[in-house]
């Protein structure tokens, strides 16, 4: 499979399995790549970030990161011009990994994502945004089928600029940048490497077919000490 199906096949899983095979359970060898440390790492979203639409299900794609802030004396910036070359030139599907570079006072009345900017977005294959600070229009954006995983709605902003594009960003306590992969759900999101895609997705499929066969010894049994040692196997 080429990268693009791949990506399909991935948002067949959930992400919290996709981050049982990332990271979370180091010491099975057989179902865990322990790309990062379960705990110290910053590889995936904490609950901080919210889905707004969850009825739009699991998205999967590679990450293009933009860092917006307040406008400066700095003339030479980053454009919305050059924001959507990166994004144009980026394999599809594309999630943006938007960073809020603003006192904490502003940054939670940001509004900054809208019905413009996504209506921009999804002409360019961007299926999601992740954000660590909250954006607006709701209703606009549910109906285009573009992801919203953000710390809350607001309804104005004030002036801003972009800052940055295509640097590694952190949002809600998940360290990304270029060149990786964001899985996202209801759940939250998780990264990885781009390098690792396949890896990830045959280890998913590997990962369910042995989860639906601990889930139906746990569903056969009301025997607690039998449910306890079904269980204690589970990660091993």
């Amino acid at each position: 499979m080429n990268d693009k199906e791949l990506l399909e096949k991935l948002k067949s899983f959930d992400t919290p399995s996709v981050t049982n095979v990332v990271a979370t359970y180091p010491e099975d060898r057989e179902h865990c790549l322990g790309l990062y440390h379960p705990w110290n790492g910053n590889w995936y979203t904490d609950s901080t970030c919210k889905c707004m639409f969850p009825e739009l299900g699991r998205l999967a794609g590679h990450v293009v990161t933009v860092t917006f802030g307040l406008p400066d004396t700095i003339t030479r910036r980053p454009t919305f011009a050059d924001l959507y070359r990166v994004i144009n030139e980026t394999p599809k599907p594309v999630i943006v990994a938007i960073r809020q570079n603003l006192p904490e006072n502003l940054k939670r009345k940001n509004g900054l994502c809208g019905g413009n900017m996504m209506t921009a977005f999804r002409s360019l294959g961007v299926v999601g945004v992740v954000s660590d600070g909250p954006s607006r229009d709701l209703d606009e954006v549910r109906p285009m089928g573009i992801q919203y995983m953000l710390t809350g709605v607001c309804a104005g902003h004030g002036p801003f600029v972009i800052e940055e594009i295509n640097t590694p960003v952190s949002i809600c306590g998940m360290d990304v940048a270029p060149g990786e992969i964001i899985h996202m759900d209801e759940n939250g999101a998780v990264k990885f490497p781009a390098a690792y895609l396949g890896q990830v997705v045959s280890l998913c499929e590997k990962l369910q077919a042995y989860e639906i066969k601990k889930q139906q010894k746990l569903a056969s049994t009301s025997d607690p000490e039998l449910l306890a040692k079904i269980l204690v196997d589970q990660y091993k």
